[in-house]
């Protein structure tokens, strides 16, 4: 099937797909997924936060995805799951335009080294560089204008977008009177499998280890980690964070756009880090942990900082 073909699946197909029960006409023909507010005749779409409960009444979708117990209307068809979100990121797929791996495609304005291991099915965009000594797992893709430099491990079934830099220099610097002695980076960068890394993002090789991403890992656009941090399976992280290097972050981290973990800490499992929140200190605790306070105006803020200050005494 093209991408400029229509996909058409029936409300049975899907409802066997995403393991939902139906209530309302299994026959349904649906050919897109839109938002609850956008949805027309044809349209799927899915419910996941309560406070969007009156919309019910007004779409115009054809089936709408909702969880167990949810409130409903008798015009609409409905997929009951119990996690509609969930539900609906399995039902991307259905309706994504997939890359044929069946050729292995390669273009030839990337730059492979000649000592680099690339696996079976790798799709590499144009302007694609792989330096020396790297190894690409099957059925990872690389998007356009990549660098991979030397000494590079990428598992299977990895996401590269576009721009990212993987394997450059940490920052390492020994200051010598006025002028600083570059310390030259020894280590590499391992990426396990089931990767995602989002455009714009560096993560640097180790200075003497390597630098560790494990199985899993989800990161946002525009990411930078730092030489020698080891992070742990399962973590996402959102947009524009960074973590200074050497630091040990275990599984499961989560950790909110705009912030930042300082060097040589020890994170445990399960930690959630919201969204603009500097961590500063080691965390030995799984939970959740954010450090910004709401927007105000600047007279509130100023007593809210002192007051602040004055409890951590």
């Amino acid at each position: 099937m093209s991408g400029s073909e229509k996909k058409l699946f029936s409300l049975k197909f899907i409802s066997e797909y995403i393991d939902a029960s139906i209530v309302g006409d299994a026959d349904i023909e649906i050919d897109n997924i839109a938002t609850i507010e956008n949805a027309e005749q044809g349209s799927i779409t899915f419910l996941s936060n309560s406070k969007y409960n009156k919309l019910l009444d007004s779409t115009r979708a054809s089936a709408v995805i909702i969880k167990e117990g949810t409130k409903t209307n008798s015009k609409t068809a409905f997929l009951i799951c119990s996690d509609p979100y969930l539900a609906y990121a399995k039902l991307s797929k259905l309706f994504s335009s997939q890359i044929d791996f069946s050729k292995g495609t390669f273009s030839d304005r990337s730059f492979v080294h000649d000592s680099a291991t690339l696996g079976k099915d790798v799709l590499l965009g144009p302007n694609v560089f792989i330096g020396e000594n790297c190894v690409i797992g099957d059925k990872t893709v690389i998007y356009p204008n990549t660098t991979i430099l030397k000494d590079v491990s990428i598992g299977q079934d990895c996401i590269v977008h576009p721009n990212s830099v993987l394997g450059s220099d940490g920052f390492g610097f020994a200051q010598e009177k006025n002028d600083y002695q570059k310390i030259e980076q020894l280590g590499g960068l391992k990426i396990g499998d089931n990767v995602e890394i989002g455009a714009g993002c560096t993560i640097d090789r180790g200075a003497i280890s390597d630098t560790l991403i494990a199985d899993g890992v989800k990161l946002d656009n525009q990411i930078h980690i730092a030489h020698n941090v080891s992070l742990g399976a399962n973590s996402a992280i959102a947009a524009c964070c960074a973590i200074a290097g050497s630091t040990k972050i275990g599984k499961n981290f989560k950790m909110g756009g705009l912030s930042g973990v300082l060097g040589h800490l020890e994170v445990c499992d399960d930690v959630t880090v919201g969204a603009h929140t500097l961590i500063t200190k080691s965390i030995k605790a799984s939970g959740n942990y954010i450090g910004i306070m709401p927007a105000q105006n600047h007279m509130n803020w100023s007593k809210s900082a002192v007051f602040i200050k004055k409890r951590g005494k």
